[in-house]
């Protein structure tokens, strides 16, 4: 058993002090004072205890691209940011698309993830687009279907999916993306992207997919949930999709709420991502549909690359930025200390309501729920270092900004799966 003593915890937005009392895997008691001889005792010292956080939108990269990252560094990694569920996207080598080839992931994953990792199965076979997965084969493995790092481009196929998927009681995901609108470009296609000579990518690449998609899952019948949004027309299309009663729900980075494309200083490759920044006006309408609820939660794409691969322009680099490590903190800094947010909305859009949209029965704090729980410090600051992550990979932009609110302790069912050595000097829990 352990009892985290002296924490504190939001009950109705307002932080109370409570013990909290782990055995195995679930939470037993949370009382204003508990002892218990029995139980390693961790004294808190006043720390804010959140539910942990679920990350439906990241990429391990292993089986086959161990290179860039893999399940061991990349679950230490999340843990680390207080994450202690995430959902591994199949654009991977070979491509969980028949049991044979998940089961390859599913056994590293038992192996070496000290966090709850839920793999996606793919769509279409190798994520081709050109033929079904075996939905059947992995329907009782999987989180939901996903192609995710390609949109699906035939509109029957998507239709075909949607129906199948629905079927079977499980989500489509989707990477919105109509390959004929990307134009060879590496960045939004605006102001920035002109005044550094390269080549844009529309908005309505991501937009037009999304209008195709909602109206085949309101004929499918089937959940469907979108991937990392960044424009303003995405927004609208969902908000107007939820107000005609179709089942889709979404999500969007942390990067694209607290950045847009004037925030890019040069033509550098530590900046290209998928989608890409978009305009100040976007940034500020996604902001805007998460406090009106038509952005249902918060997901990092969390997209590790190898230095040779991303310390490049922008024409040339591979898209995709680090997010496990820092997610919270960046939002914490930005929107709740900003006033913008209250510590309850960012909390529930990383956790709670993540669990809610996906039938999921995890991301509460309450007495017998599982024991998934991140211990944040508030008033602790740092500097953001790549070359202290634990993710192999290294491709952030924001190297040198100051962030607050940093996960110092973070169990997963019951266990460490993160402990902050310099804070935490006690003991390993068993």
């Amino acid at each position: 058993m352990l009892l985290l003593k002296n924490g504190k915890i939001l009950e109705n937005g307002v932080l109370v002090s409570k013990d909290i009392l782990v055995k195995d895997k679930k939470i037993i008691k949370i009382e204003d004072k508990i002892e218990n001889l029995e139980a390693e005792v961790l004294d808190l010292s006043g720390k804010f205890v959140s539910p942990g956080f679920i990350d439906v939108h990241v990429h391990w990269r292993e089986p086959g691209f161990e290179y860039k990252e893999n399940i061991y560094h990349a679950s230490r990694a999340a843990a680390r940011g207080g994450f202690t569920t995430a959902m591994p996207m199949p654009n991977l080598d070979p491509v969980p698309d028949n049991y044979e080839n998940l089961k390859l992931q599913l056994d590293i994953i038992e192996r070496d993830s000290v966090i709850r990792a839920l793999p996606y199965g793919a769509i279409t076979k190798g994520e081709q687009g050109k033929d079904y997965a075996e939905f059947e084969e992995l329907v009782d493995h999987v989180f939901a279907f996903s192609d995710d790092g390609r949109g699906v481009q035939d509109a029957n196929m998507m239709y075909e999916s949607m129906m199948i998927a629905a079927k079977l009681n499980k989500a489509i995901v989707a990477h919105c993306e109509d390959n004929s609108l990307i134009r060879g470009g590496c960045m939004h296609c605006g102001r920035r992207s002109r005044e550094l000579e390269l080549p844009g990518i529309p908005s309505i690449c991501e937009s037009v997919q999304i209008a195709r998609d909602v109206l085949l899952a309101e004929a499918a019948g089937c959940h469907y949930h979108v991937c990392h949004v960044s424009t303003k027309e995405s927004v609208r299309v969902i908000k107007e999709a939820k107000a005609a009663g179709i089942k889709v729900t979404c999500e969007v980075c942390p990067h694209h709420l607290i950045s847009d494309e004037m925030d890019i200083p040069e033509d550098n490759g530590m900046w290209k991502m998928n989608p890409p920044l978009r305009s100040r006006e976007d940034r500020n309408a996604l902001i805007a549909g998460l406090l009106d609820g038509t952005i249902d939660i918060i997901a990092t794409d969390h997209a590790p690359h190898a230095t040779h691969e991303k310390d490049l322009t922008m024409r040339k680099a591979a898209f995709g930025i680090v997010g496990s490590e820092t997610a919270f903190s960046q939002l914490y800094t930005k929107f709740v200390k900003t006033g913008i947010f209250s510590l309850d909305f960012l909390v529930k859009l990383m956790s709670e309501k993540v669990a809610d949209i996906f039938g999921l029965p995890y991301g509460k704090l309450e007495e017998n729920s599982y024991a998934d729980l991140v211990v944040i410090d508030l008033e602790k600051s740092l500097i953001i270092d790549p070359e202290k992550f634990l993710s192999k990979g290294r491709n952030t932009p924001y190297i040198g900004e100051k962030i607050y609110g940093i996960p110092v302790l973070t169990l997963s069912e019951g266990k460490v799966a993160y402990k902050d050595e310099e804070v935490f000097d006690i003991y390993s829990y068993k």
